[in-house]
């Protein structure tokens, strides 16, 4: 059985910018290496493939996944829902999928290693903290055509809605933490 890490950085990280952030916000260092190496260092740790969907205009984040020959998509995506949609379609021989948005550089390999084992049982997979649920969140095979046909910013919420979604607890709030804002690169070193 086959689980893979789709991350998600096609974003435009407006957020960021409009804080006073230059560039793409995946781009910005934190410490020694970017956001999104981080992101891609710690899922690449999990042992799991890893397909990268980003925009065509992202080359950094294209350099990077070439010197670790990752798979790309190019998309310029309108939103998260598109992006998870062009991930799934482009990985059609994988039994699971672990949704990771390249902006949550801290989920340490072991979340997503716990993300994949629980899909083995249920078809949604998510971990959460404090009852906060938080990322990746993992989807089975069962669920690849609807993954396919989202779209929007919606990203992946219209499929947790009506399902049963195993929540398993973990003792880290790193599964919520992300990078939005110029000023989380320093806090968070």
């Amino acid at each position: 059985m086959t689980i893979g890490i789709v991350i998600a950085a096609a974003g435009r990280g407006t957020r960021f910018t409009r804080a006073g952030g230059s560039g793409n916000k995946l781009n910005a260092l934190l410490g020694n290496v970017t956001v999104f190496e981080q992101t891609l260092s710690q899922a690449l740790a999990s042992g799991m493939p890893v397909q990268v969907v980003t925009r065509p205009d992202n080359l950094p984040v294209q350099r990077v996944c070439a010197a670790h020959q990752i798979a790309v998509t190019l998309l310029a995506s309108p939103g998260l829902g598109d992006s998870i949609a062009a991930g799934v379609a482009a990985t059609p021989r994988w039994d699971g999928w672990l949704i990771h948005l390249a902006d949550m550089p801290f989920v340490t390999p072991q979340i997503f290693i716990q993300t994949a084992a629980a899909l083995r049982q249920y078809a949604i997979a998510r971990p959460c903290f404090a009852q906060r649920p938080g990322h990746p969140v993992g989807f089975s095979a069962a669920l690849r055509a609807p993954l396919c046909a989202l779209h929007g910013d919606d990203g992946g919420r219209s499929l947790l809605h009506g399902q049963q979604v195993h929540l398993f607890s973990v003792d880290s709030a790193d599964i919520m933490q992300d990078i939005d804002f110029p000023s989380q690169l320093s806090a968070s070193e």
